[in-house]
């Protein structure tokens, strides 16, 4: 091999296409285009005062070393009380593991779980590194279709379940559709992961962002041996607006905590001293402004989906959590504008971005080609104003 060229395993999977995106959308802005953002998966709400003060006296007393690769044992012992208070899932803090992200958390359990010929079921529309994360283990990711109101397909799912499965992974409330997988749902999946013996990981990242009287259900807890085959996985990006501190963490029976602290001890070591601090102000502080963020975002969704409905050709299915609408624009699909063809998604989302200025994440990204995300995880008015947008370029093609 040529010292010019770069790891083979690079050509496996692309790159982040919600981080490109994003890049290209702060490119502009620094360029002086005025954008309406609808493309980024993160509060615009300032971190919770809690957070921000057991942050800051974390710095002004000089907890700024390293710490546990685990993390600490406090933020541990207070995961586990809300995982119990929260979820009814009993974990000792010898049981989780507080990583940089739940994205670290994610990964740490696939390449934990995970081996050469392995097979990795992920229910779709899915977010967008799921499949890299298996494909780097050296696994395969197999998707499975959701129905079409984004609800898990337990047949599908059965069906695509082979002796080669070794996990499937889920994400409730879902990113990118808003889907809340119900209770219902989740023991006859748990069914079949006893059933054939395969791993769960639960990205639980927008438990608390749930709408409508819907109820966030860790499937952990259906029983003793479902818990032995699950990683549930956590963070504070969400709902507690702490997406710049990098904090997340798994909780699994103790020798998948300690694979996946060997496997983080050679890559990032401990996560940040400061957050974890920051974290533990997070969970024993008040709720009051994470409870006062989810009724505004609510406000949001409901603002979006009735202003959706308003425009020609755009479907979709109600979400009831998280802060995302995945519309279909399929039937757009096919038109011309200034003599160019839209012909994907990704074409749709270039299109709004150029004509528009309104950055959304095509649907293709997240398997679901022919749809595009909406993040409403920005103001009322940037909303409004992003909307009126894509209904007039939408408006523009023939």
């Amino acid at each position: 091999m040529s010292t010019k060229e770069l790891a083979g395993r690079l050509k496996k999977f692309g790159a982040s296409a919600t981080g490109a995106i994003h890049n290209k959308v702060n490119e502009l802005q620094q360029a002086g285009q005025q954008i309406l953002s609808l493309n980024v998966g993160e509060p615009d709400f300032d971190t919770p005062a809690t957070a921000k003060n057991a942050g800051i006296e974390a710095i002004q007393t000089g907890f700024t070393k390293y710490t546990s690769t685990n993390g600490t044992a406090e933020l541990r012992e207070a995961i586990a009380e809300k995982l119990w208070k929260d979820n009814g899932l009993q974990y000792r803090a010898d049981e989780i593991c507080v990583c940089t992200g739940a994205k670290q958390a994610i990964f740490g359990a696939v390449m934990a779980i995970c081996d050469e010929g392995d097979e990795v079921l992920i229910p779709i529309p899915s977010w967008v590194s799921y499949t890299a994360m298996v494909t780097l283990a050296g696994a395969t990711p197999v998707p499975v279709l959701s129905h079409a109101d984004y609800s898990l397909d337990l047949a599908a799912i059965e069906t695509a379940i082979t002796p080669r499965t070794r996990a499937l992974i889920l994400c409730t409330p879902n990113n990118p559709s808003g889907a809340v997988y119900s209770e219902e749902s989740l023991r006859a999946l748990a069914e079949l992961a006893v059933k054939y013996d395969f791993f769960l990981i639960a990205d639980e990242i927008y438990e608390k962002l749930i709408y409508d009287g819907c109820r966030h259900f860790s499937i952990a807890s259906v029983s003793r041996e479902v818990r032995e085959r699950t990683v549930t996985v956590n963070g504070f990006s969400k709902a507690y607006a702490m997406t710049g501190w990098r904090l997340g963490y798994a909780a699994a029976r103790k020798d998948i905590i300690k694979a996946m602290i060997k496997l983080q001890g050679q890559i990032t070591s401990c996560a940040s001293s400061v957050s974890q601090k920051a974290a533990v102000g997070a969970l024993r502080g008040s709720q009051e402004e994470m409870n006062r963020m989810v009724g505004i975002f609510r406000e949001r969704r409901d603002f979006v989906c009735s202003r959706l409905r308003q425009i020609p050709h755009v479907s979709f299915a109600q979400p009831h959590g998280a802060f995302y609408v995945l519309a279909d624009i399929s039937r757009y699909l096919g038109k011309q504008y200034q003599g160019k063809t839209i012909i994907t998604s990704l074409d749709m989302a270039e299109y709004l971005l150029d004509t528009a200025h309104v950055a959304v994440v095509p649907g293709s990204a997240f398997g679901a080609e022919g749809t595009i995300r909406l993040a409403y995880a920005n103001s009322m008015e940037v909303l409004a104003a992003a909307l009126d947008a894509m209904e007039s370029a939408l408006g523009r093609l023939e």
